[in-house]
């Protein structure tokens, strides 16, 4: 026992010989100091300071070894080198003068720093280049907190959504390049319009809760600021492709010229993914290209950046019967009969399996192209202004197909022929719904940073949306009086958006910082002509909104601080809450009040943010459970709710080969009071009743109270890393009842991917990719629906999920020229 408690302390004498500190300061050629410098250790542990006043940092406990040290600096260019620790003596790093602007400067003005008192994660290129191999957007933001996703076709490509904090998203605000990327009238963001955008992105920032002022749409769960490809000093090009289940598929090339004459450079990418999906004939069919040009001088910036999508989806948004995912075969009998399906509905349903989808009419799909122009030009003014303009213009076009049978030709408008023995008042067609929109405007900010006490941003934004929605005949059965491509609707929606916001963080003294954020914001909206239901639109809604936003940052120390902040914001009713709702009230704007607290720590090991919220909702649009007939959900007012939890991200690196990443949310998500409508048509259906039923302390739909997620990363040798990916999300209700009979039950899925780099055949890098999903097999749904009615004497509850694949690989290489 002697002997053991000697070697012990003997071993516990020798790790903590190990340990050292670094210790410097940073400073320009004229050796003055660089307060607010970013110094950045990384090796057998890694860690993170920011330089004091006077320029100094220190990096303690750290283990004996080899480290990359990189400092960076806003106006100077990044310091880089290798560094043995120990490390005798203190370091001086003088940095060079920065010759060129930087790209980040232009997303500078909407994006939250250290000091900001708000909760936020970060990912940046290296990130995205592991996991990007072809799923959409929101599957490689997963493994950021409070994130919830779905897929209409279950395998990650094609229709996918991201709910954050419980939020659906026409609640997250996205910006590109702070521009704003969400839908105008609808709210939505259709990340199948961009396919690959990932392999042109730089970074992303997920601000959760209000977040700080930013441009389009106010941000009810949380903002996603994107920031496309950055300027490269050297040349580079890449071949990018992978293979998987599905069939899926994605080709990607990039390219680029780095600088050219010291001053310009130019980027380019066109891609290609394709999948059958995991439904039956769920296939998406996508392309996309990226082209930016930029100017970059030392005090200026003048870019154009360009990108496209065009999307060719099959149909997937009608659902799964509850009776089909159980293979409950005298349930989906019953579905049969309520419905009156014919009889090859009824064998489609009966003989598909989870992979069931409604559609089987062969051109059953959204076709659609989006392109985005954006030109920018920054200008840095003496020492402490910065000057951001942006012009941007967004044209989009396209349709989705429908076969439709045995309909009346009445409801299009349309009068059927007489062939003597009457009228043939109905028909089977195929139908096109059209969407034609123009968006386009102008954003501005000025950027005024004299010193690291002082940061203020003055910006704004005025943005047009003009949107054309008409539908045509392209076949019918029976014409009448109908021609080819006549139109049987055709309305026009019109919306002005217009913001200024002052932003600022203010030292007080020298561990105390203030942010204060004032942003009003005005919405015209306008309404005009014949809707699909036959119902003549001619409205006008006008919005002004004031929100205010303050807090207060703390640092204990170099490594840790705790925030508070209070926000206000408020938000319209989207497009389909005017048009499809049938309460007969007009629904009106949403407004929230969101208290954030936080505590942040980093240590050479160890890194941690905590944040409780609480979210007040006065007239929250909460999703009813329904669907409209073109798959989007339906909403209505509550007077009062709240949104309440407790987030914590955490990493730990155990040695300088294994680490743990690891996040959860506990949430409550509550309505005071809900009043259900459903309908009753009496006993023979010739009635319509309204029904109301009161609720009180309901959960809110689609807000689950455990999100769990967890990444075991392993690298044994130089180039290979391997990660077991874990996420858990808890049970969601799908309407606002709490009926345990209408939920979404919680799942557990588990991934691995493995990614290894090396270089051969005289190229920069070769990648190796594997990403194994769901490699548990786990039967799981992400989303669903559900709508009822009272009708011959008893109750109808109709209840359909979104299923998503079970075990499914992906495999890429990527040749670095």
């Amino acid at each position: 026992m002697k002997t053991i408690l000697i070697s012990f302390m003997v071993m516990c004498h020798t790790i903590i010989l190990a340990q050292s500190n670094l210790t410097g300061k940073v400073v320009d050629r004229q050796n003055n100091p660089l307060p607010g410098a970013t110094i950045q250790l990384s090796g057998p542990v890694s860690q993170a300071v920011v330089a004091d006043q006077d320029g100094k940092f220190n990096l303690t406990n750290l283990e004996t070894g080899e480290y990359m040290l990189d400092v960076s600096f806003v106006g100077f260019t990044k310091f880089s080198r290798k560094i043995t620790i120990p490390y005798s003596g203190e370091l001086t790093i003088s940095l060079k003068d920065n010759v060129y602007l930087d790209d980040e400067v232009i997303v500078t003005a909407t994006r939250a720093s250290e000091k900001t008192p708000l909760s936020y994660s970060e990912v940046d290129v290296e990130q995205l280049e592991e996991t990007n191999m072809g799923k959409d957007m929101p599957y490689l933001l997963e493994t950021t907190p409070s994130v919830v996703t779905t897929s209409d076709g279950g395998s990650g490509v094609g229709y996918t959504g991201i709910r954050i904090r419980g939020s659906d998203p026409t609640r997250v605000n996205v910006t590109l390049n702070g521009i704003p990327y969400n839908d105008s009238e609808s709210q939505g963001v259709f990340w199948v319009n961009l396919p690959d955008l990932a392999s042109s992105v730089e970074s992303i920032q997920v601000q959760r809760g209000v977040g700080t002022s930013t441009n389009g749409a106010g941000a009810f769960g949380a903002t996603i600021n994107i920031e496309t490809t950055g300027l490269r000093k050297d040349a580079y090009a890449s071949i990018d492709n992978a293979f998987g289940s599905f069939n899926t598929r994605k080709h990607t090339l990039n390219a680029g010229t780095g600088l050219l004459g010291d001053a310009y450079a130019v980027d380019v990418r066109l891609s290609k993914i394709y999948t059958d999906g995991y439904l039956d004939r769920a296939y998406a069919d996508l392309q996309s290209w990226y082209v930016s040009a930029g100017y970059y001088g030392k005090s200026s910036l003048l870019k154009f950046t360009a990108f496209s999508g065009q999307e060719k989806t099959y149909q997937a948004w009608y659902g799964t019967p509850e009776s089909r995912i159980n293979n409950d075969e005298q349930g989906m009998i019953d579905y049969i009969n309520r419905n009156g399906l014919t009889q090859a509905e009824a064998d489609n349903l009966l003989n598909s399996g989870r992979t069931y989808n409604y559609y089987t009419y062969d051109n059953q799909i959204d076709n659609y192209n989006q392109s985005h122009y954006q030109l920018f030009y920054s200008q840095d003014i003496a020492d402490a202004w910065l000057i951001n303009t942006g012009l941007h213009y967004t044209q989009g076009q396209g349709y989705f197909e429908e076969y439709k049978a045995d309909q009346n030709l009445s409801d299009y408008g349309f009068t059927g022929p007489d062939f003597g023995a009457g009228v043939i008042d109905t028909t089977d067609l195929i139908r096109r719904r059209w969407l034609d929109n123009d968006f386009y405007g102008f954003t501005l900010s000025a950027h005024y940073n004299p010193n690291q006490d002082i940061e203020v941003i003055l910006g704004g934004a005025w943005n047009k949306y003009d949107g054309d929605h008409f539908g045509e005949i392209i076949w019918a059965e029976t014409t009448g009086d109908a021609d080819i491509r006549d139109r049987y609707y055709d309305n026009n929606g019109l919306k002005t958006d217009f913001n200024i916001y002052a932003k600022g963080t203010f030292g007080l003294g020298s561990s105390l910082s203030l942010f204060a954020d004032l942003q009003y914001r005005g919405i015209d909206y306008t309404l005009f002509g014949l809707d699909n239901d036959g119902l003549f639109l001619d409205d006008n809604y006008v919005f002004s909104f004031f929100n205010p936003k303050l807090g207060l940052s703390y640092f204990l120390d170099n490594n840790q601080s705790i925030y508070a902040s209070y926000s206000v914001g408020n938000k319209e009713p989207a497009r389909s809450d005017i048009i499809d709702n049938t309460t007969g009230i007009i629904p009106t704007h949403e407004t929230l009040h969101d208290l954030e607290i936080g505590f942040r720590k980093t240590r050479s090991r160890f890194q941690v943010n905590t944040n409780f919220y609480y979210m007040n909702y006065r007239n929250q649009l909460v999703l009813t459970g329904e669907l409209n007939d073109v798959g989007a959900s339906l909403r209505t007012n509550v007077p009062k709710s709240f949104r309440s939890g407790i987030e914590i991200d955490l990493s730990y690196q155990a040695n300088k080969d294994f680490t743990i990443l690891a996040n959860a949310t506990y949430s409550q998500n509550i309505i005071d009071s809900y009043t259900e409508v459903i309908y009753d048509y009496g006993e023979n259906y010739d009635e319509y009743n309204r029904v109301e039923r009161e609720f009180s302390r309901t959960n809110i739909s689609f807000s689950p109270e455990w999100i769990a997620g967890a990444t075991l990363r392993y690298t044994p040798v130089k180039g290979l890393a391997l990660n077991w990916i874990h996420k858990y999300v808890g049970e969601q209700f799908l309407d606002n009842t709490s009926d345990e009979t209408r939920k979404i039950d919680g799942y557990y899925i588990s991934d691995f991917r493995a990614n290894y780099s090396f270089k051969a055949l005289k190229m920069k890098s070769i990648d190796i990719n594997l990403g194994i999903y769901n490699m548990f097999n786990a039967l799981y749904e992400a989303n669903g629906y559900t709508w009822g009615f009272i009708g011959g004497g008893s109750e109808v509850r109709e209840n359909f999920f979104y299923p998503q694949a079970g075990v499914n690989f992906m495999a890429g290489i990527t040749l670095n020229l």
